[in-house]
């Protein structure tokens, strides 16, 4: 099993302080989660049917042509290997490590790439992927660029996979309404935007045969009665969503300015996290960690992630601690 953020039962064993005393930064997820609906008992009762109107509530969110509910996008993640035969893929990185995992796992030969290789190497590649905007480095690829690679790809049956995991602020940057096209698939997660990653909901939007062909894979009754209730709820607030994008854009300036301000300036990020290299990402996350505020670190390039604090007891807790840290540094 590969490492991500979340681990707060971990970290509260090693620093030795009970969980509710932390101060979670660690995921990409929203800290405000949609207020869940009374689940009727009939949804805990009966398996799960699709003529709820989950799928075209998706469709009209993500502004889709059809999706396929998965039980988080993570499940497409590791199952869409399966659907093509052994091939070359090409996986934009640094990026969500269970891409080029999952790839591997499923014998492909896998390249792991920049963005300002890719048409290098684009048309030696069966399979592109990439998550846009990218984990963690906030990247933003524009459409226009992600169709072109796509129509390079589908030229010679390959596919273009692309993670919008973190779209949901950013919509316009969408390619989901061009998903009927042969060779393009998008991967949609319900848990971080909407701030109820508990659910295991995610969505794959593709061409109708690619989904029948992951639904066969997925199995019947991936997703829950209960859970699809959660998602049919909520994909349908429009009111509370364009809340939630407001305090998410607002809240990842506000995080901006703050680690700017402690010398920390942001090496990339999206409205849903901020992202920096420093030589001293260990370090830093060790001493917040110690005054149990949980940051994710990427030890493999001295990078560190910081999600959005929820309430302003929380601001403030990170910036007393950002400058008690920036004092050390001066003293040292």
């Amino acid at each position: 099993m590969l490492e991500h953020g979340g681990r707060l039962r971990a970290a509260a064993r090693q620093y030795g302080v009970a969980q509710e005393h932390w101060l979670d930064l660690s995921t990409g997820i929203a800290p405000w989660p949609f207020t869940v609906p009374t689940i009727d008992m009939h949804a805990w009762a009966r398996l799960p049917e699709t003529d709820d109107g989950l799928e075209a509530a998706a469709c009209a969110y993500y502004d889709a042509p059809q999706v396929l509910p998965v039980p988080g996008s993570q499940a497409a993640i590791q199952l869409l290997p399966r659907l093509r035969k052994v091939g070359k893929v090409g996986v934009l990185s640094p990026c969500y490590a269970e891409h080029a995992e999952a790839w591997r796992r499923g014998g492909h030969l896998v390249r792991e790439i920049r963005e300002a290789e890719v048409d290098y190497y684009l048309d030696g590649l069966d399979v592109l992927v990439l998550v846009n905007p990218n984990n963690p480095t906030g990247r933003l690829v524009p459409p226009e660029r992600l169709l072109e690679w796509h129509q390079r790809l589908s030229q010679r049956g390959g596919w273009l996979v692309v993670d919008e995991a973190f779209m949901d602020p950013t919509a316009a940057f969408s390619i989901s309404r061009y998903t009927s096209r042969p060779g393009l698939i998008v991967l949609r997660s319900f848990g971080k935007f909407f701030g109820l990653a508990g659910a295991r909901l995610g969505f794959a939007l593709a061409e109708s045969k690619l989904l029948r062909l992951l639904a066969e894979q997925v199995g019947p009754w991936a997703v829950g009665g209960p859970i699809r209730a959660v998602g049919l709820a909520c994909l349908e607030d429009r009111t509370t969503q364009a809340v939630q994008r407001a305090r998410c854009a607002l809240a990842s300036e506000r995080l901006v300015r703050l680690l700017s301000d402690a010398g920390l300036q942001p090496q990339g990020g999206c409205a849903l996290f901020q992202w920096l290299i420093t030589e001293h990402a260990a370090p830093l996350h060790d001493f917040l960690a110690e005054r149990s505020i949980l940051v994710r670190l990427f030890a493999h390039n001295s990078s560190l992630r910081f999600g959005l604090p929820a309430v302003e007891a929380d601001w403030q807790r990170l910036e007393a601690a950002l400058t008690a840290y920036r004092q050390t540094e001066v003293v040292s």
